[in-house]
């Protein structure tokens, strides 16, 4: 069972959420708030899995928000759920610690699966939205350079995709955690990226081509 926390200031969102999101046995709303501050709390009280976080509300916006819950609560995953794509929100909200950003016409078992993989520690950002997270070479301008990564930083790659920090990409390939910062360091160098962020957004690409 995955523990949901609903965010959104809007009343009829939620309510609707909650009747879809009930439909899965696999899904339990245990929550609700209006905005970022109550949503803040209600993960200290409630211990949620997932929190399907809005952008825009009063009080507290979703990317504060989200920053703060990743800090305090690092075992609750965001994914973010907004009307809004626009690039800074999305590189914000990612930077911040989200795990995943979709917008609210995505498709209700799209919506589900999404909520598995970031339940599951994988990052997920809806069709569309990878172009704008970020301001970076495209794929294609990247290629040649991705396909000169050594097998082992091909598959480090991968993990930071999947969400996976330094300490547990070291538990999972058997090695030192110096070993995989300097192999991370030399990808990003590699690559010509700025952060992990960048790294996770460009191996999800490669998948989708």
């Amino acid at each position: 069972m995955i523990r949901l926390l609903l965010v959104d200031d809007q009343d009829l969102i939620r309510r609707g959420m909650t009747a879809l999101l009930k439909s899965d046995e696999a899904l339990q709303v245990v929550g609700e708030a209006a905005n970022g501050q109550d949503a803040i709390a209600l993960v200290a009280s409630l211990t949620p899995d997932v929190v399907l976080m809005d952008v825009r509300m009063p009080v507290m916006d979703g990317v504060a928000a989200t920053k703060a819950i990743c800090q305090q609560f690092p075992d609750t995953k965001i994914l973010v759920l907004t009307t809004f794509d626009d690039q800074e929100y999305v590189t914000q909200a990612l930077q911040n610690g989200a795990s995943g950003y979709l917008l609210k016409d995505t498709p209700f078992d799209e919506l589900v699966q999404a909520i598995r993989f970031v339940h599951k520690g994988y990052t997920h950002i809806g069709p569309g939205l990878v172009s704008n997270a970020v301001t970076m070479p495209s794929v294609a301008a990247l290629t040649p350079a991705l396909a000169e990564l050594t097998p082992r930083e091909q598959e480090i790659l991968q993990l930071i995709a999947q969400g996976a920090s330094n300490r547990e990409i070291a538990q999972s390939l058997y090695l030192a955690e110096k070993t995989v910062r300097n192999h991370v360091t030399n990808i990003l160098s590699r690559l010509g990226l700025r952060d992990r962020t960048q790294a996770a957004i460009v191996a999800l690409q490669q998948q989708w081509e």
